[in-house]
């Protein structure tokens, strides 16, 4: 058995599954769950036509490159999205969702024979970042969240001799949980660092079509690049999913975008790890990829339900809006349950039947402290209606206490 297994934590949903197990929730209002971040928004009814009318691509085994085609929706699409140019044949691959993907580039970069081999990344985070890296044979090194600077990573505090063991950075913007952009200033720095000690930087960017404002979407790294002069996206690849911006988790769609040489290395490993695409779901994604309308519809369904619930929680809880992204990072009073996220998750799920996630499972005890303490993470990912009606057992729930 590999011994790198041992080195794994159970996922937060195992662990608060655990925490809740002796809990029988108020058996008279029905459940709401605010925990997992899976979008249920209906899938758009041309996605599913394009499914169904490409069944015929069962009967081929897919390239692992992706057709041409998608690779050059998807350069269209960056096009359109960033005002950015990339080759399609060289600088795209599909992924089948960004999780794997996230996971996989860790065992294609990591060098493990090399001294101290580390991987950075947020904290909190999503944990994929932490379970590629120790099945890399790395060290995870745990960036706090700046609460002063709404809760984006503070990557200035990273010491330069972490930086020099540093093989892989993983970026997520806008953020999970807290929903942080990052600004065009931290990309220069982690570009900077990047050209100083060689480390390749990973930009999970699933999120990057739920945002709040229409004149100021979501910078992405290949944008920051190409602004800073960087139009070869040298040691650089970004990381996008369907999943959040066309309402599709289960057709595991996305790309990966960047650096071509890191892109041909990454090619070489999911040929062997059997990563292609499904014809069938290579012909639906150019179809998302091609369509902005329903991504507008989507994104303002999840604006409202932002500006109804926002104002809710904020007269008990310690929340904002986010930047982008379909989570509140919300903090618990310290006259409510200690302020421990853990017994609120625990008394809200028993006397109102709202599952939440709390912030500490999301993070590490990195630097005398765990930054996900005391705050819990809200997904808005229901009807409106729902998550209205979780909002106000929460006020319930915390003005009780």
């Amino acid at each position: 058995m590999n011994p790198l297994l041992s080195r794994l934590h159970a996922y937060p949903f195992e662990r608060l599954r655990a925490l809740t197990a002796d809990i029988t929730p108020n058996p008279d209002l029905p459940p709401i769950s605010l925990g997992i971040g899976e979008p249920r928004h209906p899938t758009p009814a041309f996605i599913k036509d394009a499914l169904a009318g490409n069944l015929q691509g069962l009967a081929s085994y897919p390239a692992t490159a992706g057709d041409p085609a998608l690779r050059q929706a998807v350069a269209g699409w960056l096009q359109r999205r960033y005002h950015i140019a990339v080759d399609a044949k060289t600088q795209v691959l599909p992924i089948n969702g960004s999780r794997e993907a996230l996971f996989a580039i860790a065992q294609t970069v990591v060098d493990a024979t090399r001294p101290q081999a580390t991987v950075v990344c947020p904290n909190p985070f999503y944990q994929i970042y932490e379970g590629a890296a120790l099945l890399a044979g790395a060290t995870p090194h745990y960036v706090d969240s700046d609460p002063a600077r709404n809760y984006a990573s503070n990557w200035a505090s990273v010491p330069d001799e972490v930086w020099a063991r540093t093989q892989l950075l993983y970026v997520c913007s806008p953020g999970n949980p807290t929903g942080a952009v990052m600004p065009l200033a931290e990309w220069k720095l982690l570009f900077d660092l990047s050209d100083r000690h060689g480390f390749v930087i990973a930009s999970d960017e699933c999120y990057s079509e739920i945002y709040f404002r229409d004149d100021e979407p979501p910078l992405g790294s290949l944008e920051a690049a190409v602004k800073l002069g960087r139009a070869g996206f040298r040691n650089l690849i970004a990381f996008t999913s369907l999943s959040k911006r066309s309402s599709v988790p289960g057709m595991r769609s996305g790309f990966v975008a960047g650096d071509a040489a890191l892109l041909k290395a990454f090619l070489l490993y999911r040929t062997y790890h059997g990563s292609a695409m499904s014809p069938v779901i290579q012909q639906a994604s150019i179809a998302a990829w091609n369509d902005e309308a329903h991504v507008v519809e989507n994104r303002n369904l999840y604006r409202r339900k932002f500006a109804e619930v926002t104002p809710l929680l904020s007269d008990v809880l310690d929340v904002r809006l986010p930047d982008a992204a379909f989570y509140l990072w919300a903090g618990i009073p310290r006259d409510v349950d200690g302020g421990d996220d853990v017994a609120f998750a625990r008394g809200l799920l028993a006397q109102y039947n709202v599952a939440v996630l709390p912030g500490s499972l999301l993070a590490r005890d990195a630097r005398g402290g765990n930054p996900g303490a005391g705050r819990v993470r809200l997904a808005l990912v229901a009807d409106v209606d729902v998550c209205v009606a979780a909002a106000r057992r929460i006020v319930s729930y915390v003005s009780s206490r």
